[in-house]
């Protein structure tokens, strides 16, 4: 396994590189481009630079996260190929700079949600909770409302207020776009750029619903193991794979974390290693990473992935704020750098178990 770390640029993240360089074990960072808009083109240089920022750190660009996907690609709208074409080329430009991995999501509107961002913990560390009960009680574009009231300041990806201010307009484009709609505009999304993946040796790794089940209508395709599957069977090849997010999926207690690995394992091409506990009815809450701190077994998670033989990009994810951090929610250095090094720490024993 390859660990990363996600990193958001010198510009937008407040961890410098040399902070995160001295995370014991780390291989390099998963990065991004803050400020791109969803059908945007991500030009050479602009991806070189972020490359170069990153290895002047003497540490790799292991893959993006996220390439976002326009919306009349997933509402399948008549300038859907046009936005295709750009994420095309960008696949390609990509490529060029030596990056062999995208995550991406397809979800409408909100990539993710949570109701509180800094829910304060009996030790006075801060978590991301979300809470349906919450959510029946908001109308959907109270939510973008929400978030960016908490944000601390902060360019939280899948929330840009260029897309979001244009709400209404949102939420007409996908008037009439039903779960079997969407799946049939993946379908054609992915037929259509997985050949150019397998030519430019780019895989893609797409990542399950957050919560993983509907929220405001929005149909979802990615929130348990049938999703998967179906997703995967669109296209046989190792480049139409899956981001394993243990803290989306895990959310819903009925997805059995280790089934899931076992039965798609051989298309995991990244996977984001996080603890969630359960609070109730569709509400939980982001913890440590032990498995004592929430509702997962990760021993048995990380069994699973070394059974499968995963030897891909894992990085911790959505980790608490401590310490009293300046940091985006859910991207303190303190907590995920706990996180990894317990992760390596399973990651060890079960390997020296089997000798």
């Amino acid at each position: 396994m390859k660990w990363g770390f996600r990193w958001y640029g010198e510009k937008g993240d407040s961890i410098p590189l040399n902070h995160v360089r001295q995370i014991p074990g780390i291989n390099g960072v998963v990065g991004t481009l803050l400020g791109k808009l969803p059908g945007e083109v991500w030009e050479i240089s602009e991806i070189q630079e972020l490359k170069n920022s990153v290895e002047s750190g003497d540490l790799e660009l292991l893959g993006i996260e996220s390439v976002a996907v326009h919306d009349a690609i997933k509402a399948g709208t008549s300038e859907r190929d046009y936005y295709i074409d750009n994420y095309i080329q960008t696949i390609k430009n990509l490529s060029q700079c030596g990056i062999r991995m995208i995550c991406y999501s397809f979800k409408p509107i909100f990539g993710w949600a949570k109701t509180d961002l800094s829910f304060e913990n009996e030790d006075g560390s801060l978590s991301l909770v979300y809470d349906q009960e919450v959510v029946n009680h908001m109308q959907a574009s109270d939510m973008f409302k929400l978030i960016h009231s908490q944000s601390k300041g902060f360019d939280l990806p899948g929330w840009e207020e260029e897309r979001l201010n244009k709400f209404d307009e949102l939420v007409a484009t996908y008037d009439g776009v039903t779960e079997e709609i969407l799946f049939n505009n993946l379908t054609y999304f992915l037929k259509k750029i997985i050949p150019v993946c397998e030519e430019m040796d780019v895989k893609m790794a797409i990542h399950p619903d957050d919560p993983p089940y509907e929220i405001f209508g929005f149909p979802r395709i990615t929130k348990n193991l049938e999703d998967l599957k179906k997703i995967l069977n669109i296209i046989d090849s190792p480049y139409n794979g899956l981001t394993l997010c243990t803290g989306s999926l895990g959310a819903n207690p009925d997805n059995d974390m280790v089934k899931i690995i076992h039965e798609v394992g051989e298309k995991i091409n990244f996977v984001h290693f996080r603890n969630v506990k359960f609070l109730g009815e569709r509400k939980f809450k982001e913890t440590a990473h032990l498995s004592s701190e929430g509702s997962l077994d990760m021993f048995a998670i990380m069994k699973a992935l070394v059974e499968v033989g995963f030897d891909g990009v894992i990085r911790p994810d959505h980790g608490r704020t401590v310490w009293g951090e300046i940091a985006m929610p859910g991207y303190g250095l303190g907590d995920r750098a706990m996180g990894i090094t317990y992760s390596q720490g399973l990651l060890e024993a079960i390997q020296k178990m089997k000798n």
